[in-house]
């Protein structure tokens, strides 16, 4: 039954879901620059999540709808990039701890669509571990960019300075990662990539001057490209699998997942700099004070949208009752 409602959901493509889906896919581009940002909380948001996994499970299966689903949301996805490495880069040079406030309180202000889907369901010992891993894993990984990042403090290494064969299998491992970052609500592709070290050169190598004098840096791209796809792909089948069979235990993880990305945001490789530049004299007060204005600013537009998205649901029920 499960499968025939999404089925139904891929077909029936309006105007307003096609501009959902292309929002959504505009915050999965948009993850692989900021860090704690979580495309897959966005489609829980907008009541995509479900019909997102399936499409992508089932796109050799039924290539014509799940293609047409997918599309404006592979838009999004090159629209998020190109303006996260455009405009969302230079901001977060300018004013880091603002922008990630920002983003930390539109991440706030979405959580409860995320708890909704467990509530009601029954605390469980199983389900609370569930819930601490979840919220240890970002926090962790997050924790471990941090350190990294003092550990090479000064250092400006460039992971593809000398592009080995290698090279393009390690791609792969971290590609597949990646992708499931982007599956999985709570995880952070740009942290991940940070606690392995690729973030600050990847960003770094996406110019003109750096193609020309270092070429073999597209296989590691290839490398990448290929494993995002593989892993979003075959995860995906996954987790629509694992939904169908204990959807509230596993949203008990990703409830924790979700919360998780939200700390990790304030403990990161970059988000460290900024704590030791104001050790240095930096300006605190104004960053603070931008910071918490916009923090709060993300806190009520995205909960106004999970108010909103709550009463068409109620309104969607009230119909069908």
């Amino acid at each position: 039954m499960a499968n025939e409602s999404l089925e139904i959901a891929l077909i029936k493509y309006n105007k307003k879901s096609w501009c959902k889906s292309a929002l959504l896919g505009f915050f999965i581009g948009l993850a692989v620059i900021v860090p704690g940002i979580s495309g897959s909380t966005v489609a829980i948001i907008f009541k995509l999540y479900d019909q997102f996994l399936y499409a992508l499970g089932n796109l050799l299966k039924k290539f014509k709808q799940c293609f047409l689903f997918l599309l404006p949301i592979g838009i999004g996805i090159v629209v998020g990039v190109l303006l996260g490495f455009v405009a969302v880069k230079s901001l977060l040079e300018i004013l880091p701890f603002a922008i990630v406030c920002l983003f930390a309180g539109l991440m706030v202000g979405a959580f409860p669509a995320v708890t909704d889907e467990i509530k009601g369901a029954k605390k469980t010992a199983g389900r609370v571990a569930l819930f601490a891993l979840g919220l240890f894993i970002p926090v962790a990984l997050g924790c471990a960019s941090a350190l990294l990042s003092g550990a090479n403090s000064g250092v400006t290494a460039d992971a593809f300075a000398n592009v080995e064969w290698w090279h393009f299998l390690l791609g792969l491992l971290i590609g597949a990662v990646m992708g499931i970052t982007q599956i999985v609500p709570g995880l952070s592709a740009s942290a991940f990539l940070m606690a392995v070290g690729w973030f600050n050169s990847l960003v770094q190598s996406v110019s003109l001057t750096y193609w020309k004098e270092n070429p073999l840096v597209f296989l590691v791209y290839a490398g990448l490209a290929i494993g995002f796809i593989g892993g979003i792909l075959a995860f995906s089948k996954l987790l629509t699998g694992i939904f169908a069979k204990a959807r509230h235990t596993a949203y008990s993880m990703i409830v924790g997942l979700s919360l998780g990305s939200i700390l990790s945001m304030f403990c990161n490789g970059d988000i460290v700099e900024t704590y030791a530049s104001w050790a240095a004299g930096g300006a605190f007060a104004l960053d603070v004070c931008l910071g918490v204005a916009l923090f709060v600013a993300g806190v009520v537009g995205a909960y106004l949208l999970v108010c909103y998205q709550r009463k068409k649901d109620a309104e969607s029920n009230e119909s069908l009752a």
